[in-house]
């Protein structure tokens, strides 16, 4: 079985799939974000991220994430042009992930997803809405980031149709949530 879980930045899908393993202790959960961090070890990403982005993106053999992330949170277009180099890489592991767990629930935890093949696949797909002044509060204290820099990844983010859901949980401090999981 494959769960789904979206949701905006610092909306607390973490959090949510930490709650899901606590109830269901044969899951395991894929962090997709992780997996995009990995993917930026690969040389010949890293090759290809400083050929379309410039050369500073890539030092001593570490991607600038900061730099990438200031290029491709501005544009569409670069987004889709750092997904072109990437997403085949990343689809690769998490294929992997859900070979090598199979006999497990599998929890996602991705704010794309719904732009994913794994998102038709899964078995079941919640969605986080968690109002923007209270994500940009976590993501400050857990990213030690600026609001402006909150502020261009939201830009970036995705509006989910709430339809193709089929569990939308508005408040993450209530934990009625968990009653519905458990029937999973």
């Amino acid at each position: 079985m494959i769960i789904c879980v979206c949701g905006k930045s610092a909306s607390g899908k973490t959090t949510l799939c930490q709650d899901i393993q606590k109830i269901q202790p044969n899951s395991v959960h894929i962090d997709v974000d992780n997996i995009s961090h990995q993917v930026l070890e690969i040389k010949e990403v890293q090759k290809s991220l400083a050929n379309t982005f410039g050369k500073e993106v890539v030092v001593n053999h570490k991607v600038n994430r900061q730099k990438l992330g200031n290029i491709v949170f501005n544009s569409q277009q670069q987004m889709e042009k750092l997904t072109l180099i990437t997403w085949k890489y990343m689809e690769q592991i998490i294929d992997n992930y859900i070979k090598k767990y199979s006999d497990k629930l599998i929890i996602l935890d991705w704010l794309l997803l719904p732009k994913t093949k794994y998102f038709e696949q899964s078995n079941y797909k919640i969605l986080l809405e968690i109002p923007f002044e209270e994500r940009l509060k976590r993501a400050l204290k857990r990213d030690n980031i600026s609001e402006e820099a909150f502020r261009l990844r939201e830009k970036a983010s995705l509006t989910y149709d709430k339809e193709g859901f089929d569990l939308v949980i508005n408040n993450l401090e209530n934990k009625k949530y968990l009653r519905k999981l458990m029937r999973l």
